[in-house]
């Protein structure tokens, strides 16, 4: 049954993130309680690690061209067994890329899509569920705002016409040209996680009763999720300007990329309840000049070298991929700290990056970006590559 409208739920705690340039859930494995450190509203995540401590240094080695010829493509969200289904921007269309061969089929189109400047198909996730439920959550721009809805697929049925109807499970969060956000993922805790933006409409980041310029955390049904920094509330937290990528690392931790304006881009870690300080704060605080309750990025970048849009995690490290900057970043960890200086690679060779995730066996799948009507497409635009990552 389609859930009401929930155009923002308090959330009464300081929450998270900030940034936008022109140009994997709570650390829980459960579906208890949330926050990277096991609770809500924790004051700070372990700097401890179950993982392996990366090299200061690693690699990247592209593999091979999987797929060509896809336009405005944006959210990717790979299939038990491999596969990848790919939402184009611009279309509505959501196709199925094989792993192996890069056979692509059209599922279907997503009803309600209303494209526009930076709106349209966005976010694509499959259901924690999904080898019962087949469903397929979608994060996009409508007429009148940005929602996020379900869908069963039916692989059994005709190409073009495996998407079932619809069932909004959310909806309300403010749309505008720039600035709609659009990352969905389900969490380690089997929650759907959203990272919306401000829409350029300032304030809304720092206002806990709209949902834009946050990170969302709901059920699958689209309730506030057990945990949250407010219970009525499926805000998490709050103090972004365009959340584009998030990607829980081998502690469970959440991480999100972020578009800043014209100083600096971001990366941050989440925890419930945070600020991350947009608009007051671009970037890190400058010495007692900003009042003290904002969570600083752990890293920034110039907008020129970043304009960061997806980010996954594999071999010990985050990988962020970028828009205007036209690289890949590695970005090592040991627990919340980097270990070194970020890594760029593939500077300039494929163009704007929109998508990078983790395929699973410590590979990376990415997704270039240049059919958006900000890049320069070339034969074969938009592709998705496959990387062997150190």
């Amino acid at each position: 049954m389609q859930r009401r409208s929930r155009i923002a739920v308090l959330a009464a705690a300081s929450l998270l993130v900030a940034g936008c340039s022109s140009g994997g859930g709570p650390a829980t494995g459960s579906g208890g309680s949330a926050g990277p450190g096991g609770r809500a509203g924790t004051a700070s995540p372990s700097p401890s690690s179950s993982a392996v401590v990366p090299p200061a240094k690693g690699t990247v080695r592209v593999t091979g061209t999987v797929a060509t010829g896809l336009k405005s493509p944006w959210g990717v969200a790979p299939l038990p067994g491999g596969d990848l289904l790919v939402g184009e921007r611009d279309t509505g269309r959501i196709v199925r890329v094989a792993a192996h061969g890069g056979k692509v089929t059209e599922l279907g189109s997503v009803p309600g899509v209303a494209p526009g400047g930076e709106g349209g198909l966005l976010g694509l996730a499959v259901s924690s569920s999904f080898g019962t439920d087949h469903q397929v959550y979608a994060y996009f721009t409508t007429a009148s705002d940005n929602r996020i809805a379900r869908m069963i697929y039916d692989e059994r049925r005709q190409p073009g016409n495996q998407l079932g109807a619809p069932n909004t499970i959310f909806k309300g969060i403010p749309k505008g040209r720039f600035h709609n956000g659009g990352r969905i993922a389900f969490g380690p805790d089997r929650m759907v996680y959203a990272g919306t933006g401000e829409t350029g409409d300032k304030p809304l980041a720092q206002d806990k009763k709209s949902p834009a310029g946050k990170i969302l955390r709901m059920t699958p049904d689209g309730e506030p999720a057990h945990g949250n920094p407010e219970p009525d509330s499926v805000v998490y937290d709050y103090g972004h300007r365009n959340v584009q990528g998030l990607a829980w690392d081998a502690d469970k931790r959440l991480w999100a990329s972020e578009f800043g304006q014209d100083a600096w881009d971001e990366l941050n870690l989440i925890e419930p309840g945070r600020n991350y300080g947009w608009p007051q704060v671009e970037g890190k605080r400058k010495g007692g000049a900003v009042p003290p309750g904002y969570a600083d990025p752990v890293l920034v970048w110039k907008p020129a070298d970043a304009s960061p849009s997806g980010l996954a995690y594999a071999k010990g490290s985050l990988w962020m991929a970028s828009l205007r900057g036209q690289r890949l970043w590695r970005i090592a960890l040991n627990g919340t700290k980097p270990v070194a200086a970020p890594q760029a690679f593939l500077t300039g060779e494929y163009g704007r990056l929109r998508t990078v995730v983790a395929a699973g066996d410590g590979a990376l799948w990415l997704v270039t970006g240049n059919t958006d009507g900000r890049g320069t497409p070339h034969k074969g635009d938009d592709r998705i590559l496959r990387l062997e990552v150190s």
